[in-house]
């Protein structure tokens, strides 16, 4: 899996739960900095070095608004992984249905 601007891995960005919820918080536009640490027990230069590990990925970006630091979502990586990622969700829902069809036929007897 191809990672972003300085070879950070996408997975390992989002491996973490805090970096998770950040891009969720995301989701809805930008945020500035503070805004973002409201949502989290831990110091906001803890928030700042998650931020970092997602921007070194390419999942987000920062513009300066006067003294604040806005963050965006930035969608590329999360559609490169989610293109990875589809031949993986076909094979489970293939396996699924397949458990179904066995648990359909075990009812049946």
């Amino acid at each position: 899996m191809a990672g972003g601007a300085k070879g950070v891995d996408v997975f390992a960005a989002l491996a973490s739960p805090v970096r998770r919820e950040i891009t969720a918080l995301l989701l809805d536009g930008p945020r500035p900095v503070n805004d973002l640490a409201s949502h989290f027990a831990m110091s906001r230069p803890s928030v700042s070095e998650h931020l970092k590990v997602l921007r070194d990925a390419g999942l987000v970006s920062e513009r300066r608004s006067g003294r604040q630091r806005v963050y965006r979502l930035e969608p590329d990586p999360l559609r490169e992984l989610s293109q990875w990622l589809h031949p993986y969700e076909r094979f489970w829902r293939e396996k699924l249905a397949d458990l179904r069809e066995l648990l359909d036929e075990e009812d049946d007897s």
